[in-house]
């Protein structure tokens, strides 16, 4: 389970799984302890990446997304969101492969880790951009 920071403790992380993903991350992600919602059952089937980004945004989610896009500091700058994953691995892996991924790597994450960051989760690595510092 996600270690939560001895220092704030606000509670379970709710999450928003793009429709690039497995319907059943969301299920892993609800047996982990999260709140986990699912594009396809929030009507955003085929909506742009702006429209599921302002989604979550209302409803206080990171993101957890396949696609690369959401990982464009540019365009989704750190610090301006509740958080965006992006599950970045071959198209040729297995859902169950991919499901463990994940689950191993939000194991190694702590809530600070994913709160308002940017995180890659590859195979083998896990990068995390943070807003900048002023």
């Amino acid at each position: 389970m996600l270690r939560m920071d001895s220092k704030k403790k606000s509670g379970v992380l709710k999450f928003l799984v793009d429709e690039d993903l497995p319907r059943s991350t969301a299920h892993v992600l609800r047996e982990m302890g999260f709140i986990s919602l699912d594009v396809r059952g929030c009507g955003l089937s085929g909506k742009s990446d702006e429209k599921v980004f302002e989604y979550a945004q209302k409803e206080n989610a990171i993101v957890l997304t396949g696609d690369r896009e959401f990982g464009s500091i540019l365009r989704f700058k750190p610090g301006t969101y509740c958080g965006i994953v992006v599950a970045n691995f071959p198209n040729e892996v297995s859902v169950s492969y991919l499901n463990d991924q994940i689950k191993k790597a939000l194991n190694d994450l702590s809530e600070n880790d994913l709160k308002r960051n940017l995180v890659i989760i590859e195979p083998k690595k896990i990068r995390i951009r943070r807003p900048k510092q002023k």
